[in-house]
């Protein structure tokens, strides 16, 4: 009865567009190997194992996969892996940085420390030609203690943007009398900088979107040319506010949110939250929120939204054709799994798929790839034994995914 009640709670989940029945959730799961369950046809391999804290990675057309992992404590910043036959062997490292941020374009690997951004040369076989000098074209981005890693991709102009994410969960360090937040000008947004120059620094000009909490995930959408971004949403409503939100509304509250940014957006944090129950955004309690005031329209929306606190860590856009056609440019999203939803289960620790149209969300979101936190137990008790982050999209199509827990690499292929 217990576990009866348990998923009675979870359910419905809701999307923008309406809720996600039982079945989208299972997606007719088939046992698919590596301890996940994907749709029928899928496969997973583990490629990889053991390596440390595997954050974002990308992968060549020559099977090279380069892994930007959290630290330098297992080996260099940047692991560089060749594969065959679904197995991946480590060739080398560089960089004397951890981070999150990896992306290759138009003959540059671009990587993220805390507060820089570097790109280095590659050749005629995307190989690393010089790993020991990288280009500096970003320095001096915030790095406070809290949300450090800086995230990063690449548009078709010659733009690189970088996520710089608030030291806080609702600016409260840096402002007591809820009077406005003071930390907007230089963290909580995304910044545009150029790729090939050199010594940049963020300034008002190179500010692209404001009210942005963290962002980890992010991607270019060929299809509709524009920026979109997976925010983590704040946290403790319930601990903060007792007298207006229940401990299971502050569990599923405030919703994951996917924006799609263009220059001058501002999402809103500190001063609003997205209810995915209620599909609109809402004025935070801190600034006379009481539940149920909408918050200023000024403010964009969400063109989708996810549960609270599955913590989106990576964001595809699936262009190959390896895949059934009803993937192809729809989104991936990794998430890391969450830490506080009691009294509710932990929940997460999945990727799923959410379909696109014409470059924007269309339909439900479906649990893609599931099993990355073991037991069942494991994952409702938090427990997760991995926890998927980054997404990459191979030469034949296949995703590969990292898992920053214990550095296994997994490899998803489709075979009719």
């Amino acid at each position: 009865m217990k576990s009866k009640k348990i998923l009675s709670l979870l359910l419905p989940l809701a999307a923008i567009g309406g809720f996600v029945t039982l079945n989208a959730l299972k997606n007719d799961p088939k046992p698919a190997g590596a301890g996940l369950t994907l749709p029928a046809g899928f496969s997973a391999t583990i490629i990889a194992d053991d390596l440390g804290s595997a954050r974002h990675l990308v992968v060549t057309p020559q099977h090279d996969i380069y892994i930007h992992m959290a630290s330098t404590r297992k080996s260099k910043g940047i692991l560089v892996l060749h594969e065959e036959n679904d197995k991946a062997t480590v060739k080398t490292s560089f960089g004397d940085y951890g981070g999150t941020g990896i992306a290759i374009k138009d003959g540059y690997l671009y990587a993220s420390s805390k507060n820089s951004v570097f790109r280095y040369k590659l050749d005629a076989n995307n190989q690393v030609t010089d790993p020991n000098r990288p280009e500096t074209i970003v320095r001096g981005l915030v790095d406070i203690n809290h949300h450090q890693p800086k995230a990063l991709t690449l548009d078709n102009d010659g733009n690189v943007y970088v996520n710089i994410g608030a030291p806080s969960n609702i600016c409260e360090e840096y402002d007591k009398k809820h009077t406005g937040c003071p930390i907007l000008d230089s963290t909580a947004g995304i910044w545009q900088f150029r790729a090939d120059k050199p010594n940049q620094t963020y300034s008002k000009e190179a500010h692209y979107a404001w009210g942005l909490r963290n962002v980890v995930g992010m991607a270019w959408n060929q299809q509709d040319n524009q920026l979109f971004v997976m925010q983590h949403g704040r946290d403790a409503l319930h601990d903060l506010y007792p007298k207006l939100y229940t401990a299971q509304q502050s569990a599923e509250l405030p919703a994951e949110c996917m924006f799609a940014l263009k220059k001058g957006d501002n999402a809103g944090w500190p001063y609003v939250y997205y209810d995915w129950q209620k599909h609109k955004n809402m004025m935070g309690p801190e600034y006379g929120g009481d539940g149920e005031k909408a918050a200023d329209p000024k403010y964009i929306n969400p063109v989708a939204a996810y549960p609270g606190h599955f913590a989106p860590d990576g964001l595809l856009f699936y262009t190959g054709d390896q895949f059934p056609a009803r993937y192809k440019n729809g989104a991936f999203i990794a998430f890391h799994g969450s830490w506080n939803r009691a009294p509710l289960p932990q929940n997460g620790y999945f990727v799923v798929f959410q379909p696109f149209k014409n470059g924007k969300p269309d339909g439900k979101w479906e649990v893609f790839a599931d099993g990355f936190a073991g037991t069942a137990e494991q994952k409702a008790s938090g427990a997760a034994q991995h926890r998927p982050c980054g997404l990459a999209q191979g030469p034949d199509g296949s995703v590969y995914v990292t898992d920053d827990n214990k550095g296994t690499i997994y490899k998803i292929s489709y075979k009719k």
